[in-house]
């Protein structure tokens, strides 16, 4: 059985992959950008001395990490609606990267303070720095600098799973994919091109986060380091 290609089927819907490779790299940055001030803002909770606090923080970190992201999206756009609190397709999509991002970066970024040794922290706490300097020059700015190519990589890792996101009618990339070999019938075609366009996202992406780091850290600068 010879296939005979047809990428040219595909050039009337280019602005269709291009508008859901926009709205894939737009869900993915507002997730990224909440999600990692609510993993942040867990990961000190996690270690502060509230039992009922870090029990908290504890079972929506586990809850997160052992269900799958589509039960998770699933459950906030068709389990939410059906007691009336119905949210738009891209808000709930938002919603559950966030939940998603948010629990991941939590304990990437925790592991990240745990390496931080307590001589330093006695240290600063004899030059006379605040609790509020300490954190956040002493364990959280370093601790998120040596992390910063797990979070990257999880970043990255999420992006891919906007793909999930079709599934309740998201027309970011996969979606808009879906709706074009519907169209077209050239599934082979369809998806080899979105294949390309999430690996151009992907390289974008590390590219992206590679400048971000030589900005955000200058230690990663001085010895040639990025993602």
């Amino acid at each position: 059985m010879q296939y005979q290609f047809d990428f040219g089927a595909l050039l009337p819907y280019w602005q269709d992959f291009l508008s859901g490779a926009l709205t894939t790299i737009e869900i993915t940055l507002f997730s990224v950008i909440i999600g990692m001030g609510i993993g942040v803002a867990c990961a000190i909770a996690r270690r502060s001395n509230s039992a009922i606090l870090c029990g908290m923080v504890s079972v929506y970190i586990e809850t997160v990490r052992n269900t799958p992201f589509i039960v998770q999206i699933f459950f906030i756009f068709f389990g939410l609606s059906s007691i009336g609190f119905r949210l738009p397709i891209i808000a709930a999509s938002v919603f559950a990267m966030v939940i998603n991002v948010g629990a991941y970066t939590a304990e990437i970024v925790r592991a990240g303070m745990d390496l931080i040794h307590p001589s330093q922290i006695e240290a600063a706490e004899a030059l006379g720095l605040s609790k509020f300097q300490i954190y956040r020059d002493i364990i959280l700015l370093p601790a998120i600098e040596r992390v910063y190519p797990s979070l990257s990589s999880q970043f990255i890792l999420m992006m891919l799973s906007t793909s999930i996101c079709s599934q309740i009618s998201a027309e970011e990339l996969t979606g808009i994919a879906n709706n074009i070999q519907s169209n077209t019938f050239r599934s082979l075609e369809t998806y080899f091109v979105v294949a390309l366009l999430y690996i151009a996202i992907t390289y974008l992406m590390r590219a992206a986060f590679f400048g971000l780091g030589l900005v955000a850290f200058p230690r990663r600068r001085r010895l040639g380091l990025g993602v």
